[in-house]
């Protein structure tokens, strides 16, 4: 394991009480949730620089399995839709997407087409195309920008919910608008799905990873210190993002690649649980009083982590993504009001919530401009992945068949 040294000996240059590991330490590592390289297509030769690109994307991957690292998928990012498929017709464009999706499939990587609109100025012709995608791909991920540095799009939003009303209609049990997002103020080259993009040149990468065990290895450790807790967290993230920085800076310098960054958000999936973490610390069900103050913790120890940063660089609160997350949603110990109470001191936003089918554009509306009006008024990244259910309402369970979706019980709206 002579790359395990190689990335401990790394820590020598980070500040000694970054260095200290957290007290009685696990061993337990996150997985790499995210390998993800960021290319500008040309359709007459998209095969081709699809392979070249994940020449260096299974080289980090390799990298990290060298470390001992597990890693969990390969992710290419193109250019914007409306720029992917400049001057083709909507069925000769579907149809290119629909073979760049079947070559995903080929090669094991998980394809992101970018944000159909950018802006409100932009023409919303991507979106129609976009809606028409998400309901017959299974694979292809895209977004939305509704908020940046120049305000809140409000057209943009508009139209985001009439594409995720379609989507929750047209697809299979509503599943497609799991692959898409609105985000607001995130910046390009962030690793995680589906808000990923990129308006540049292509060939550079990032990496982010599945880190909410390290968060409850600590938390379950520092139970109510939240001094003791912030401080270890840093530490024990600081360990893994010293590992990728080895790793990216490694593989730039072999490959001509830009490497980007890390995102040391601690990402949960299934049994992989934030909530479960953050209930080791407050012994309360997630939802109870100190849960905030608990986001709050983890986003400080993120944004202490000394090594270079992209991406949300916060806390990720994925309802129907963490399996006691949703849990405690179908308990009802926490709501749309709660998580965007959370997103002020943290980079979440209202992530793979489930809607009753009868929720209307102008609600939806309303759910996507309160998270851009948090995002913009913290300058915070922010998103928001809202999914309608058609013909089921309050009470009901959700009946999505998808290995990265749990079940729960939709809420009345707000």
């Amino acid at each position: 394991m002579k790359r395990v040294a190689h990335a401990l000996l790394l820590l020598v240059s980070i500040p000694l009480a970054a260095q200290a590991q957290p007290r009685d330490a696990s061993p337990s590592k996150p997985k790499v949730r995210a390998i993800t390289g960021f290319v500008r297509l040309d359709r007459n030769n998209y095969q081709q620089q699809v392979a070249e690109a994940l020449v260096v994307l299974r080289r980090v991957k390799a990298e990290f399995e060298a470390a001992g690292y597990e890693n969990e998928s390969l992710r290419l990012t193109t250019q914007p839709l409306a720029e992917l498929v400049a001057g083709m017709g909507e069925d000769e464009a579907l149809a290119f997407l629909g073979q760049f999706d079947q070559l995903s499939v080929k090669e094991n990587f998980t394809p992101n087409v970018g944000p159909a609109m950018m802006r409100d100025t932009d023409d919303p012709a991507a979106m129609h195309l976009l809606e028409r995608a998400l309901s017959t791909l299974p694979n292809i991920e895209a977004s939305s920008i509704i908020a940046d540095d120049s305000g809140i799009h409000y057209k943009t939003i508009h139209r985001t919910a009439e594409l995720v009303r379609y989507v929750s209609e047209h697809s299979p049990r509503s599943q497609g608008t799991f692959n898409f997002a609105a985000t607001a103020m995130l910046k390009p080259y962030s690793p995680f799905y589906p808000g990923s993009y990129h308006t540049g040149n292509g060939k550079q990468f990032a990496i982010g990873f599945e880190g909410a065990n390290v968060v409850r290895d600590v938390f379950a450790k520092d139970k109510g210190n939240a001094e003791a807790a912030t401080a270890d967290l840093t530490a024990a993230l600081t360990v893994h993002a010293s590992v990728a920085d080895s790793v990216g800076r490694k593989v730039a310098a072999e490959t001509g690649w830009t490497y980007m960054g890390v995102d040391p958000t601690p990402a949960p999936l299934g049994d992989v649980s934030i909530a479960g973490a953050i209930e080791a610390f407050t012994g309360a069900k997630f939802g109870s009083s100190g849960t905030l103050a608990a986001a709050r913790i983890i986003t400080a120890a993120v944004k202490a982590v000394p090594q270079k940063q992209i991406g949300y660089s916060g806390l990720m609160v994925p309802v129907m993504e963490d399996k006691l997350l949703a849990q405690r949603w179908a308990e009802s110990t926490f709501n749309i009001d709660s998580l965007l109470a959370y997103s002020a001191v943290c980079g979440t936003g209202l992530d793979t919530v489930p809607l009753p089918g009868n929720v209307s554009l102008g609600q939806m509306e309303r759910m996507y401009a309160d998270v851009a009006s948090l995002a913009t008024k913290w300058n915070k990244p922010l998103s928001a992945r809202l999914q309608p259910i058609p013909n089921k309402g309050p009470g009901d369970r959700t009946d999505f068949e998808d290995p990265y979706l749990f079940n729960t019980t939709l809420h009345p709206l707000p």
